[in-house]
């Protein structure tokens, strides 16, 4: 084997080796969460969002009767 293929080969072992450094360092960082858990977390998120307005809007109502049967009785 000549220097420049054992230059190579060892220039892809240590490109290989950081590669995968890499990629433990951010699965580390980031966890394994997979697209599926991602789209369902954003999906409560939405769901409690909704949630909360519909509750706000409700409780608008309610003030907005006790205003009117003030007025009005």
């Amino acid at each position: 084997m000549s220097s420049q293929a054992r230059q190579l080969l060892g220039s892809l072992v240590v490109a290989a080796a950081i590669v995968a450094v890499v990629i433990v360092a951010v699965t580390a960082r980031l966890g394994t969460t997979s697209v599926a858990e991602l789209e369902a977390r954003e999906d409560r998120q939405k769901e409690r969002l909704e949630q909360r307005e519909d509750a706000r809007e409700a409780r608008q109502r309610l003030r907005e009767e006790r205003r009117e049967r003030r007025g009005g009785g």
